[in-house]
């Protein structure tokens, strides 16, 4: 279960992936779902952890819940219109995010990933990037040499469970800056994170 720190963060780097991905062109549920994954992916195998995303198989490729959840949560905002970040998102979120990558490492190495996976999938049709991700092999802690491609994987399976990677680099905002950047998504400064 994700805390709500980590909620707070999920969504202002779902905010930061959407802004990067809008230049190239039409997005989906389908693509987002796997540009994150291949994100969340990328971030594991190189020891951080940034997004706090569940993802299972599904007939597409990769599909976490919580992602669709906060995907819709920041739509009811109005922080996000299909998939094109609106004005005050555009204004306040992604500087603000900005401020807390700048200057701490693990954060930086995180958006540089981030902007490679984009960089790289972003331009792919749904398609193409489905079959990518399709071709990832994954194994098991308890069989690590075993790998299998996630196409071969039965459907409802899941696929990365991130509170159960223990990594010692994760993402991280200082508390103001968190709260500043809910504010700036439309959520109360309690720090509730409801739709």
């Amino acid at each position: 279960m994700r805390t709500p720190n980590q909620i707070t963060v999920d969504r202002a780097l779902l905010l930061y992936v959407l802004h990067q991905a809008e230049p190239h062109g039409l997005l989906s549920d389908v693509k987002l779902q796997q540009l994150c994954f291949l994100c969340e992916l990328q971030m594991f195998g190189k020891g951080f952890k940034g997004f706090h995303f569940e993802f299972f198989r599904f007939a597409y490729g990769a599909f976490s819940k919580d992602l669709d959840n906060d995907l819709t949560s920041l739509r009811r905002k109005e922080r996000v219109e299909n998939f094109t970040l609106s004005d005050q998102a555009k204004e306040d979120v992604v500087p603000l995010l900005q401020r807390g990558i700048e200057g701490v490492e693990v954060n930086e190495k995180i958006k540089e990933i981030l902007d490679a996976v984009v960089g790289q999938y972003g331009p792919q049709d749904t398609g193409a990037i489905t079959q990518s991700v399709e071709a990832v092999e994954l194994s098991t802690p308890q069989q690590p040499e075993f790998k299998i491609p996630i196409r071969d994987i039965v459907f409802h399976t899941t696929l990365l469970v991130p509170h159960r990677i223990d990594l010692q680099a994760e993402f991280a905002l200082p508390p103001a800056l968190l709260a500043k950047l809910n504010a700036a998504m439309g959520y109360e400064p309690s720090g509730r994170q409801g739709a």
